[in-house]
């Protein structure tokens, strides 16, 4: 499973989504759009404009957002 997820310090959903993953055993690579040159403007792509993270690649699937796992 390749998941990537778009996150930024201190969100609440971003912590629970890294804490979901890591729950579960699965690996993730984590890029804050704060920090990551270029990150901010691709998770804008991947969410379709919209200002949210964290923004979940997991295998090409993209997902907005985390409710808990």
């Amino acid at each position: 499973m390749d998941v990537t997820i778009f996150t930024k310090q201190g969100c609440p959903y971003c912590a629970a989504a890294k804490k979901h993953y890591g729950d579960i055993g699965v690996a993730y690579k984590e890029i804050d759009v704060n920090v990551e040159p270029g990150a901010k403007e691709k998770a804008l792509e991947l969410s379709g404009g919209k200002r949210i993270v964290p923004v979940i690649v997991e295998d090409g699937r993209v997902t907005l957002g985390f409710g808990g796992g």
